[in-house]
């Protein structure tokens, strides 16, 4: 009988993370200089309430004994079955309640790059910023508490791990950093995480071109059109919008009609030609094409598919790409 082997995340435990923390936090108090943003927290004994302050979307997790932060009166606790994520310009007090030196209390802040965040869940903020067109936006939250999984703490030990040669950090921690990211999106808390997110689109060129595309999806847009919107010239808006989005603008702007094309047939807001004018394409016939190339079907053909599944009790969405 073959002994199957477990995925090496099924391996890594708590231990593995309060082994790593350890390793690179050689001083008492905050330790940084590994990553940008990153500060590893080793502490002794318990520390009275210090004030402290983050510039971004900022995770927080905690290998080996408790602590509280405290932000507008609000406190919240975390320990290693629970992370803490913070908005950003966040002022707050953070007090260690439970250290010792048989026992450090060992922890890890890292302030991520708004631009990561949309980078990794840009689908998902296309969708939940659909929904938000026609309700009031929520106030996003200053911060919240939710359960530390394996799949999380796997991708933090591997992202610390790759931090240690000059390729891994090169080539592995970004992608463990995004790694990192989609499970905190994947997480019960993800809706929470986009609001946060999207809660910066003001200080953003990216997010404020891509909220003007929302508004005008049905309008023929140009890059110079964009670039204009945010005062920029479009060479620099283009780099800039690739660096964030992965994408050119134009790619970015065809995928969203394309899906908001997808979404308004299996709703049956329309017909083919309809939903072709209302996100952006004059021409039938040149829709009909780029849906094709996108989603492996005509829009009718699709259209039928998503009916038939939905009939078997299938959900529309599994349709094939």
């Amino acid at each position: 009988m073959v002994r199957s082997v477990p995925p090496l995340e099924d391996r890594l435990t708590p231990g593995d993370l309060v082994a790593e923390l350890a390793e690179r936090a050689p001083d008492i108090g905050g330790n940084v200089g590994l990553w940008p943003g990153l500060t590893i927290y080793r502490f002794h004994e318990p520390a009275a309430p210090t004030w402290e302050e983050v510039q971004s979307l900022s995770l927080c997790v905690v290998a080996q004994g408790r602590k509280c932060v405290t932000v507008d009166g609000e406190p919240y606790f975390y320990d290693p079955f629970k992370y803490l994520v913070l908005n950003n310009h966040l002022h707050f007090q953070a007090e260690i309640l439970e250290a010792s030196p048989a026992k450090s209390f060992l922890s890890f802040v890292l302030q991520i790059d708004p631009v990561i965040v949309r980078k990794v869940s840009v689908e998902m903020l296309e969708q939940r910023r659909s929904e938000m067109l026609a309700e009031a936006t929520p106030k996003p939250s200053t911060a919240f508490v939710s359960a530390l999984d394996a799949g999380l703490m796997s991708s933090v030990i591997r992202f610390l791990r790759a931090l240690t040669t000059g390729p891994d950090r090169r080539i592995l921690a970004p992608a463990y950093l995004q790694e990192m990211v989609y499970r905190v999106l994947q997480a019960e808390q993800y809706e929470r995480l986009l609001e946060i997110a999207a809660s910066q689109q003001n200080h953003d060129p990216v997010a404020r071109v891509i909220a003007y595309l929302h508004e005008n999806l049905a309008e023929p847009v140009t890059v110079a059109d964009l670039a204009e919107q945010v005062a920029m010239s479009p060479s620099g808006f283009t780099a800039l919008f690739r660096q964030s989005t992965g994408k050119s603008p134009y790619q970015f702007l065809k995928e969203m009609r394309l899906t908001r094309a997808r979404d308004l047939l299996v709703r049956g807001s329309g017909t083919v030609a309809s939903v072709s004018r209302a996100v952006g394409y004059p021409h039938a016939s040149h829709f009909n094409n780029e849906f094709r190339r996108r989603f492996g079907l005509s829009p009718r053909a699709y259209c039928d598919l998503s009916v038939l599944r939905s009939e078997l009790g299938h959900r529309p969405e599994t349709a094939p790409q």
